[in-house]
């Protein structure tokens, strides 16, 4: 009888508060409806336009709301929107803990409005980001992409694959971000914005793998966002590693010229102090100082972050409390009884387009996975032909009589060009290791499998010597002698 009395007492008092609420819900919805506005006008409530205040107070008169009652009105799209663009605008005024617990109550919406829930996954996937916790960025993208999925958003969709190419990327997953980026790029009709954040991702994926040649090339493909302050800093950074110093602070001063992350501006920073042969010490002191306070900036940036984080994992390890099913429960039953049959109506339409959404979200993925089968497939065999053409071209050089005219011995720079263009391109990717000339020769040598008494002859080396010389070589390629060509030929697949 006691039991009985505490639902009667529950429901009345949550049908009082909404009754009472009821002129604070309508204002809370035209608070999210002009932040809907404004964000699909670029904008952002609170900050272009609109009081933060307001929104605070809209999103918590919406949380307060349990979830039954909450979804019963019709407030769970509202619910959703108000957490995002909350969350939104805690993140732009520097507090990323409070958006992420935000955005995870947004999770916890059980709206049906995908698109939004795709947006809400994307900033929590940013915010992992930024804490340099990739693998759990990946995850949230993976969320967030499963969301826009739902909407039969594909572009959304394209856009979030590329941000978890980008994550694989800073993991140093170079194969696995291009197995990706290749496949969105051939999906981009038109090889505009897509294509040139794809390239961003790939030369971020070859900077991590010290492939600075292939940093400037990918780089060069952005068209459409060349002149963005990232850019800049990928090319200096390449720049930067291969030595060639005025290039490198000639970027990281257009890095400044634009309006750069603290991140970014670090890093510029840090080019310019080390790199930077024209200032003098006090110049290179001011810069170094200027470094310095960016770093302490960083750490507190990244720390907030790392808190963000933090939240976010214990809340996928945290076990639900169940206390209160019993009370919510009893209050479910008796708005069921009131409403059963227009509830069940509504449901059985809404199971049915449940299943339609599943079996088309399966469909999609079950083609991008046999497509990147497919790349994969061709990756390999393009390799093995790559391989077969580079044998048979060390056949025909190694068993040439005349293989010193015929390699243009005397002219290094036509010897060269003669390697790069049967060889694969092999002066090029030997370039990063710094080895001089008679070093390329004997590579060139070792690629085509010449006999040590060609070696001799074309070095020319001391028979003696030569085994020695070899192993110098292979010291610098991070090699041993006898996995020298095996080196080379990976250096070409």
């Amino acid at each position: 009888m006691f039991y009985r009395l505490n639902i009667w007492l529950a429901v009345l008092s949550v049908t009082a508060m909404l009754s009472a609420c009821s002129p604070s819900l309508r204002e809370a919805q035209d608070v999210v409806a002009q932040a809907d506005s404004l964000w699909h006008a670029g904008q952002m409530y609170g900050v272009d336009a609109g009081d933060s205040a307001t929104l605070a107070h809209a999103y918590e008169t919406l949380n307060v709301i349990p979830f039954p009652f909450r979804e019963g009105l019709g407030l769970g799209s509202s619910y959703a929107h108000a957490c995002y663009h909350y969350g939104k605008l805690l993140r732009a005024k520097g507090n990323p803990v409070a958006a992420m617990e935000v955005f995870i109550n947004a999770t916890h919406s059980r709206t049906r409005d995908y698109h939004i829930l795709g947006r809400v996954y994307n900033n929590m996937g940013d915010i992992c980001h930024l804490a340099e916790e990739f693998q759990m960025s990946f995850v949230m993208f993976e969320q967030s992409g499963d969301m826009f999925l739902r909407d039969k958003d594909t572009l959304s969709y394209y856009y979030v694959l590329n941000d978890m190419a980008f994550e694989l990327a800073e993991q140093g997953k170079k194969d696995s971000c291009f197995l990706i980026t290749h496949e969105l790029i051939n999906l981009d009709k038109e090889g505009d914005m897509l294509t040139s954040y794809c390239c961003v991702s790939q030369a971020q994926a070859c900077l991590k793998k010290q492939e600075y040649d292939s940093v400037i090339h990918y780089v060069y493909k952005c068209q459409s966002i060349r002149e963005e302050s990232a850019m800049a800093l990928l090319l200096a950074q390449a720049y930067s590693y291969m030595e060639i110093r005025d290039s490198a602070v000639f970027y990281a001063e257009l890095v400044l010229e634009k309006e750069p992350t603290l991140e970014e501006r670090n890093n510029a920073l840090y080019i310019l102090t080390n790199d930077d042969d024209t200032k003098d010490r006090q110049a290179v002191l001011e810069t170094a100082g200027e470094r310095s306070d960016m770093q302490k900036l960083i750490e507190i940036k990244r720390s907030k972050h790392a808190q963000a984080v933090q939240l976010l994992e214990e809340e996928i390890n945290r076990k639900p409390d169940r206390r209160w099913i019993f009370t919510l429960v009893a209050v479910l039953l008796f708005v069921l009884i009131a409403f059963a049959f227009v509830y069940l109506l509504k449901k059985r339409k809404e199971h049915r387009r449940l299943i339609q959404d599943i079996h088309a979200q399966k469909q999609i993925h079950t083609q991008l996975s046999k497509t990147i089968d497919t790349l994969s497939n061709l990756h390999e065999a393009h390799s093995n032909e790559i391989m077969a053409d580079i044998d048979k071209s060390c056949q025909i050089l190694r068993n040439n009589q005349d293989i010193h005219n015929h390699l243009h011995w005397n002219n290094y720079n036509e010897m060269c060009e003669y390697a790069n263009r049967y060889l694969y391109n092999i002066i090029i990717q030997l370039q990063p290791f710094n080895l001089s000339e008679k070093e390329i020769r004997l590579c060139v040598l070792v690629l085509i499998k010449a006999t040590t008494e060609q070696m001799v002859e074309l070095i020319p080396y001391a028979h003696s010597g030569l085994g020695k010389f070899k192993y110098t070589i292979a010291r610098k390629l991070g090699t041993t002698t006898s996995k020298m060509r095996e080196f080379m030929l990976d250096l070409l697949r």
